[in-house]
């Protein structure tokens, strides 16, 4: 496993690559966002939630960095006076399981397409028990609409994840499939009312 500590100069301000809930929620102090793109990985709904937003016995579906294709997120500039805060918070937020590989990897920022940094980001271990694979829609479904953990409920996490990628004018197909099946299992608002004319 790569980590940040022997990838990373050790001062200097850190840029971190959000792809799921950091996007929406990051959590850390940050000097600037940019969307970006990382070449090597996509997003995909790709492990078991067995804290965040589901349980062992209950598991929910989360994001992870795959291996193959690209990935369109956003980049976080944290300054170096916070980075070592930072690092920890998000070792203890997205480490309480070990599923993912704590790596650098290049990124190429929006606003200047010629623009490199190397981010800190989080890679799905394959061999990790919680690595899902490739899942299909029905399963999907079945484990997100079960999902609730200490972090919320998981379609509340998909929905979520979803506008942040729609607020950048993008989308990913497979979680607008899944976002829109579950949005079609919600009940009627209240104070709708049925034209009878």
């Amino acid at each position: 496993m790569t980590t940040l500590a022997s990838t990373a100069p050790p001062d200097g301000d850190l840029w971190v690559f959000g792809y799921g809930s950091l996007m929406w929620r990051p959590g850390f102090a940050f000097e600037e966002q940019v969307p970006a793109r990382l070449i090597g990985a996509h997003r995909a709904l790709c492990v078991y939630s067995f804290d965040h937003r589901g349980t062992p016995e209950r598991p929910g579906l989360v994001l992870g960095l795959d291996r193959g294709g690209a990935c369109r997120g956003i980049a976080f500039r944290v300054a170096a006076a916070h980075r070592d805060d930072t690092v920890a918070y998000l070792r203890a937020r997205e480490q309480t399981t070990n599923v993912y590989h704590e790596v650098t990897r290049s990124v190429w920022l929006q606003d200047d397409p010629r623009r490199q940094v190397a981010a800190l980001t989080y890679i799905v271990n394959r061999g990790h028990v919680q690595y899902a694979g490739r899942l299909d829609l029905q399963d999907q479904l079945r484990y997100v609409r079960q999902g609730h953990g200490r972090s919320g409920d998981n379609r509340d996490y998909v929905l979520s994840t979803v506008k942040a990628i729609e607020a950048q004018g993008l989308r990913d197909a497979p979680l607008h499939r899944l976002a829109a099946a579950l949005r079609a299992d919600a009940p009627a608002p209240a104070h709708a009312t049925t034209a009878t004319d």
